[in-house]
């Protein structure tokens, strides 16, 4: 076992972040479930958030769709319409009648979509670049089989207000919906993550080139959203380490701590806090830690998350392949204040009660993740039974 029982036991304990106080601190990670049919929460989503709510908990959603042209996934749940905010508005009120605070993350995938699911006149993905995502990757069509992922449309300068706006709408939407806050995505390959990162980026204007150009697009979203709806309702997530749908850069630990320094700039102008900087592991993959050895050495990874921890004025959150053990010593050796989970949450509804009471784990049905099933792989997973535990507290 990797931790003591003093080091297993700040798990948890209760955390400030910003003006809410949580109970223990295993959060929720936003994942993508493609439940919502038709872009629209239904009661299974409501179901599937309260399974995984407790009381003074820390739930993110899974990513949220800001426009009718941001998403590449089928079903996945937006917030740009007042049907989605009315239908959200049910979700949120069930998870608070837990107990329980909720984050809306704002999702915008760039690129990584296809024209099936564009609408409009123009049917390409836009993206910082025109270069389209190698076919060592596929996307997922609604009909269940895989394509490969087109060329994208290079997102002109002129056109960027414009979606950052859609960010802003998004946020006070999420608001408005009863949601405590919004997480942006800026990570994982996404458009965010499209614009910060050299190895996608290959702008000659003010949104790409030199590092500080390639933050400005991640500046502008959170600054407006930040200023729509309060920068302690606001989490950032980012990821400068990983490499997923292709997103690398050549110096992630420069472009993490490029992050911090503009995020802990915005905090200190506007004199309040984010709610939370949130950063995925180097050791995350998409198909979990098989293939972690291509990302470096678990102490070269260790310096990268300390060395952004360490910069970063607030409540940081760790997430990426964390187990039981891990997150306990992530939070007793100070390098996390909260850590999130995904796919453990997914199949162990209960998560907290059982790595509080050292319980077995359900194993998770990866071939259901993405299924708009809404028991199967989604609801249906057993809760813990108290005959089969040992509580250790």
């Amino acid at each position: 076992m990797a931790g003591s029982e003093n080091q297993r036991s700040l798990l948890f304990t209760p955390y400030q972040m910003g003006r809410y106080r949580l109970s223990h601190r295993v959060v929720l990670a936003p994942m993508t479930r493609c439940r919502a049919l038709n872009g629209i929460p239904q009661p299974a989503n409501i179901e599937y958030y309260v399974q995984r709510s407790t009381e003074g908990g820390f739930l993110i959603t899974e990513g949220t769709l800001i426009s009718p042209k941001a998403g590449g996934f089928p079903h996945c749940p937006g917030i740009y319409n007042q049907d989605q905010v009315d239908a959200w508005k049910k979700v949120v009120d069930a998870v608070h009648a837990k107990g329980s605070i909720i984050f809306c993350q704002l999702w915008h995938v760039g690129r990584a979509s296809h024209q099936v699911y564009q609408s409009g006149d123009d049917p390409a993905p836009i993206s910082s670049t025109d270069k389209p995502i190698s076919g060592r990757w596929r996307i997922l069509m609604p009909n269940g089989k895989y394509a490969a992922y087109p060329s994208p449309r290079r997102l002109p300068a002129s056109e960027i207000p414009g979606i950052v706006e859609q960010y802003r709408r998004a946020a006070i939407n999420a608001i408005e919906a009863g949601f405590d806050g919004v997480e942006i995505h800026g990570a994982h390959g996404y458009l965010i993550d499209q614009f910060l990162k050299d190895g996608i980026n290959d702008r000659s204007d003010w949104y790409g080139g030199p590092l500080q150009n390639r933050l400005r697009f991640l500046d502008d979203v959170v600054r407006c959203v930040s200023s729509a709806v309060g920068p302690g309702r606001l989490g950032v997530r980012v990821s400068p380490a990983i490499d997923h749908l292709e997103a690398h850069d050549s110096d992630p630990l420069s472009l993490g701590l490029a992050v911090v320094d503009r995020l802990n700039a915005l905090q200190l102008a506007a004199g309040e806090k984010l709610a939370y900087l949130h950063v995925t592991q180097p050791r995350y993959t998409a198909y979990g830690q098989a293939e972690a050895a291509r990302h470096g050495s678990p102490d070269e990874e260790s310096l990268l998350m300390r060395s952004w921890r360490d910069a970063y004025d607030g409540t940081f959150i760790a997430s990426g392949g964390f187990t039981l053990e891990l997150g306990e010593e992530a939070v007793a050796g100070a390098a996390a204040d909260l850590v999130s989970y995904g796919r453990l949450f997914i199949s162990n509804p209960d998560l907290p009660l059982r790595f509080k009471r050292e319980a077995g784990l359900n194993r998770y049905v990866r071939a259901t993740f993405y299924t708009q099933d809404p028991v199967v792989g989604y609801t249906d997973y057993p809760f813990m039974e108290e005959r089969q535990t040992r509580s250790r507290l």
